[in-house]
């Protein structure tokens, strides 16, 4: 994936807070741990040499422990903080050349940023707070109420238009936020922690939320967690930081089944490969033409979401790619997974 075909391209991007930034960039003083760099320079890389493409409406989930340096990530992208160097595209254009007015521009109209704190406006209605970044961009009341309107049913807010934030749970209210940023109908979303804050029922359905509004969609996003689990279940990709730099970037099923050290391990151990493994990664071929008549099975669906159908078929059930049947997957396959995942479990 190259710059001109990529809706995200960052390369090389680095943030060092201390005295001398720019005397760390790409020198053997990065390389030392946090606390060496800090008491031999006095600054700490808080990202350290970070390169990746995001394809086109692609979910690409950036994840890490507290103070691995993702939320610095993904406000340097945006420029809320400014980088100490390197190279941000969006949507193809050289985000860290823009000037002060057009990166103003570009942050009412091409990307839009939800945070962990909601940030709505107590003394506004829901439809005035979700309409509010069209106000800015000059846009009158009859045009801008209509597309609020239209986000609060995309986002399940439909007769809460005229209510108050206060009059709102903690999920409604993140709800808000997603229907503001979606506002403004950006090229790309930012995400950082949205959902910390919240109730882990309502964080489930927030999360939920985000898939069904990625598939109505096909936003391009950039969404931050603390939470592999939640990282697995709303990303097309993962990347793991550790120490303002990028460990590895995969799939969850590449995270699960090949991590690239003991530090990605240690945070896969717990995920089950039933919750990440897709059908076509187990799918064998169909012997003598012989499976179940029955519809196929999606390629990309979760081993664990079809585990009661093909349990409850006698014969192996057909996997189906872009309208060609790829394979089959039948009770062997489906409970060879299932062994891995309790003898895991047991060895834990």
């Amino acid at each position: 994936m190259t710059t001109s075909d990529s809706a995200i391209s960052v390369r090389n991007l680095w943030k060092v807070f201390g005295p001398t930034p720019n005397a760390i960039v790409g020198t053997p003083d990065a390389n030392l741990s946090r606390p060496e760099l800090l008491e031999k320079t006095g600054c700490v890389a808080a990202v350290n040499n970070v390169s990746f493409d995001v394809a086109d409406g692609e979910v690409f989930v950036v994840m890490g422990l507290s103070g691995s340096g993702k939320s610095t990530l993904v406000r340097c992208l945006t420029r809320l903080i400014e980088p100490t160097s390197g190279e941000v595209f969006i949507e193809g254009e050289d985000i860290l050349a823009a000037s002060k007015s057009r990166l103003r521009e570009l942050r009412r109209t091409k990307f839009s940023m939800v945070f962990q704190h909601f940030g709505l406006l107590p003394h506004r209605s829901i439809i005035d707070n979700i309409a509010y970044s069209l106000e800015v961009n000059g846009v009158k009341k009859d045009k801008r109420h209509a597309r609020a309107n239209e986000v609060i049913e995309l986002v399940g807010l439909s007769g809460y238009a005229n209510h108050y934030p206060e009059q709102l749970s903690g999920g409604m209210q993140q709800r808000v936020g997603l229907a503001r940023a979606l506002a403004v109908d950006p090229e790309v979303m930012f995400l950082d922690e949205p959902f910390s804050a919240l109730d882990p029922l309502i964080r489930r359905d927030m999360q939920n939320e985000i898939v069904r509004l990625h598939d109505d969609l096909n936003k391009t996003m950039v969404f931050i967690t603390h939470d592999l689990a939640e990282a697995m279940r709303i990303g097309d990709r993962i990347a793991i930081m550790r120490d303002g730099a990028i460990v590895q970037v995969g799939t969850p099923t590449e995270l699960v089944l090949n991590p690239a050290d003991d530090y990605v391990s240690d945070f896969t151990n717990d995920i089950p490969k039933s919750h990440v493994l897709r059908v076509a990664d187990i799918a064998v071929p169909i012997s003598g033409g012989h499976a179940s008549s029955s519809q196929p099975i999606p390629h990309d669906a979760i081993v664990r979401s079809v585990m009661h159908r093909v349990m409850s078929d006698p014969d192996p059930i057909s996997i189906a790619k872009n309208g060609e049947i790829i394979g089959c997957i039948g009770r062997d396959e489906l409970l060879t997974v299932f062994a891995e995942d309790i003898n895991e479990e047991l060895n834990a």
